[in-house]
């Protein structure tokens, strides 16, 4: 079952921070990348979200795709001179305020263990803790969606414990199946398509989290906050 708020998003302006410079590289001739200096963390991501739409609003500007503290910017046309549009970001950072989106709650229904946890005892032989130490860590949690991105639908959520943390694989999964719960370094989501995939699995949601014939096809959008229930536990 999914339990949504039916508010709108709405956009709150909070503190500023203190924040360090930006870095950007090129990436093609008309696309610049943008990234938050410091730590993967809400502060810096909620400076990325107040970039997209000061540069959204840049009239030559095609189209702008937030990601994981840092922001893509691809021009309509190649800039006649790279250095100054180096100089606009760097500003546009500078001046941004800090802003908050407040989204919907989106609860994930779980089968944790079972068939689809294949990583699930790696993950406690790494960890020190037993299965179902993961299992109440990882459900008690609350996660932000910072970005879509990767597969059609697929939300990148911070706000693992810290406590079962576990890298990626070196030599990802040949055929992970849709809807598997991963864990992937400081991150957790769910798989969005079968097949290759270099996270770790813990469990499976039957959930459609990404409907082309929708009006709005992603289930989870920048901002929302999500949680894991279990819907059953099989260790």
């Amino acid at each position: 079952m999914i339990a949504r708020s039916s508010i709108l998003a709405s956009h709150h302006e909070i503190q500023p921070v203190v924040k360090g410079r930006a870095n950007i590289s090129f990436i093609g001739s008309r696309s610049f990348l943008l990234e938050a200096p410091g730590e993967f963390d809400l502060p810096a991501q909620r400076f990325i979200w107040a970039l997209s739409q000061t540069v959204s609003a840049w009239v030559d500007v095609a189209e702008v795709i937030p990601g994981m503290t840092n922001l893509l910017t691809i021009f309509k046309e190649t800039p006649a001179d790279p250095d100054a549009v180096i100089g606009r970001l760097l500003e546009a950072w500078d001046n941004a305020a800090s802003l908050d989106l407040s989204g919907k709650t989106v609860e994930i229904p779980v089968h944790y263990g079972g068939e689809y946890a294949t990583d699930l005892a790696a993950l406690c032989d790494f960890s020190g803790l037993s299965d179902r130490e993961v299992v109440r860590i990882h459900h008690e949690a609350t996660y932000r969606v910072f970005a879509l991105g990767s597969a059609p639908g697929f939300g990148y959520l911070h706000g693992l414990d810290g406590r079962i943390y576990m890298p990626r694989k070196t030599v990802p999964s040949i055929k992970m199946e849709k809807g598997c719960v991963t864990i992937g370094g400081m991150q957790t989501g769910v798989a969005m398509l079968t097949g290759p995939n270099g996270w770790n699995s813990i469990g499976y949601a039957d959930l459609k989290m990404f409907d082309p014939t929708s009006a709005t096809p992603a289930l989870l959008a920048p901002g929302d906050t999500v949680r894991f229930v279990p819907a059953r536990v099989e260790l």
